[in-house]
């Protein structure tokens, strides 16, 4: 498993450039999601993706698709053989799929996404019913579908994932990370959270960053992000603007626990 990093540093980029200014005084790493928690936790909350298969010349072949999600994280699809990709898979079930997050910057590659590659396999016995009421919940005519004999139930069972929030930060997890992370129940309240943080409390943000982040220089901050072990910032110093990530003291564990989590930051900071 690799972690979320900074930019790489590996780029060819041109002599004496820096990506952002580094902390002035030394702060503490906050926690992140690990890439199965991000995978799991968008999932959790997506319907549509990507699916990429293989056509019998061994051209990748990549199409829109439905899907719906086991409580294992697995995805399931209802397709039909009169479109390529149902026809691949019956050939060759290799396959993957990628769930894109909301787009909410102006760079569309600044937004989180994730691919999952494996193997899709025809489910039997319990798991076959299971599945089928994941592809009914997200699809609507799914129950309608599935009379018709060119129709097949598919689930994909995961061996890498693959996660990518935005330039330089990704990382990547395998099955087992995959099955054993948890979605994170802050996810639904998190963009309401940045909001409600950037329009009526610049100042404790601002604070957060000058006393928690190693910014004292921090001249403006706002908040980028925000899940169940903390918040991203962007802060503006006289010496450009930099990214931070500041830890919660522990983790959210429901979906109202971002503002406990961020009053007592103001309060760390204000201390």
């Amino acid at each position: 498993m690799s972690t979320l990093r900074a930019p790489n540093p590996d780029h060819q980029a041109p002599e004496g450039f820096q990506y952002f200014p580094p902390p002035l005084e030394p702060a503490e790493p906050g926690a992140r999601r690990t890439p199965a928690e991000e995978a799991r936790t968008l999932l959790a909350h997506s319907t549509v993706a990507t699916l990429a298969t293989l056509s019998d010349d061994g051209t990748p072949w990549a199409s829109m698709v439905v899907f719906g999600t086991l409580p294992d994280g697995a995805p399931v699809l209802f397709v039909s053989t009169l479109a390529e990709h149902g026809r691949n898979l019956e050939r060759d079930a290799r396959a993957s799929l990628m769930v894109a997050a909301p787009i909410t910057n102006p760079d569309p590659l600044q937004s989180g996404r994730v691919t999952l590659a494996g193997r899709f396999v025809k489910p039997e016995g319990a798991r076959e019913e299971e599945a089928r009421e994941a592809a009914y919940k997200a699809m609507p005519y799914g129950r309608t579908y599935a009379k018709f004999g060119d129709f097949s139930l598919w689930v994909l069972e995961v061996e890498r994932v693959r996660w990518v929030g935005g330039y330089g930060i990704m990382g990547s997890d395998d099955a087992a990370a995959y099955k054993a992370a948890t979605v994170d129940p802050t996810a639904p309240n998190a963009d309401h959270a940045v909001s409600h943080l950037n329009e009526d409390h610049a100042d404790a943000l601002l604070q957060i960053s000058q006393k928690l982040a190693g910014y004292p220089d921090a001249t403006a901050a706002v908040a980028t992000g925000i899940d169940r072990y903390g918040m991203d910032l962007s802060i503006d110093t006289p010496r450009g603007k930099a990214p931070a990530r500041v830890g919660f003291a522990e983790p959210a564990t429901a979906a109202d626990g971002l503002r406990g989590a961020t009053v007592e930051l103001a309060k760390k900071a204000r201390a």
